[in-house]
């Protein structure tokens, strides 16, 4: 049984990570969290400084804001890292690149298998299809989730970008627009509503021809299934910034 530390132990995630572990061949030495969880058969601190435990490998799904200090605990001790934490700026991005060079990092905005095969799925199709087709990419979450578009969206945006013929431009609205859609722009939008855990579909639209590429979540156990698969991927990785392509 191979010993982790969990990083938004008292998010919604973080339950379901935790009621998973088990099954996946992990047992969750101690949580790092906002808030104090008594339900959870192990420690939960509010900050790194206080966790002393030892762990193989540790996971993420918290907040963009805790990724400065999750990087410096997991640099001290050398940990394999699974960041699946949504949101990250340019910047925090960078600073993930930067601690890869010293720990394995596996690092997804997304951690579906399913959507992984979407990512190559839309790649394949924006290169067979070319410069006749617009794209649209529209993304749904629940009510609760706070950035827009989703870091989902925007890798299948990219997965876009790398098969076009031509260097697209994003547009998130059009309200303010008074003028056509242009050739080269890939539209995404974003819906917040209910319990959605995360739906995100991508149209090709031609002339007298409609694509559409979908994947939908029906739970939030899917990437808690992909998370564990990244942990036990990364453990015994060289240093480096690891992909659900690596893994699929």
């Amino acid at each position: 049984m191979r010993k982790m530390i969990l990083v938004g132990a008292s998010g919604r995630m973080g339950q379901v990570m935790a009621g998973q572990s088990y099954q996946n061949g992990f047992e969750v030495v101690a949580g790092i969290g906002r808030c104090r969880d008594d339900s959870l058969p192990f420690p939960v601190y509010d900050s790194f400084e206080k966790c002393h435990q030892q762990a193989d490998v540790l996971i993420d799904f918290s907040h963009p804001a805790v990724l400065g200090d999750l990087l410096e605990f997991a640099t001290k001790r050398g940990m394999p890292t699974v960041i699946a934490t949504t949101g990250m700026d340019e910047e925090q991005i960078a600073a993930i690149r930067k601690a890869a060079l010293r720990i394995p990092i596996f690092f997804s905005f997304n951690m579906s298998l399913g959507v992984s095969l979407l990512v190559k799925l839309v790649r394949q199709a924006a290169a067979a299809l070319g410069e006749g087709f617009d794209v649209e990419i529209t993304e749904r979450h629940h009510n609760q989730k706070i950035d827009a578009p989703s870091g989902t969206a925007i890798m299948l945006a990219e997965a876009a970008r790398e098969g076009l013929p031509y260097t697209p431009h994003y547009t998130y609205d059009r309200q303010t627009r008074r003028q056509k859609r242009d050739a080269h722009e890939i539209g995404i939008h974003s819906v917040r509503g209910g319990n959605i855990v995360g739906e995100h579909e991508v149209l090709f639209a031609g002339t007298d021809e409609i694509i559409t590429l979908s994947h939908s979540a029906r739970s939030k156990a899917v990437f808690a299934t992909g998370a564990y698969k990244a942990a036990h991927f990364i453990m015994g990785k060289a240093p480096g910034l690891y992909t659900m392509e690596d893994l699929v």
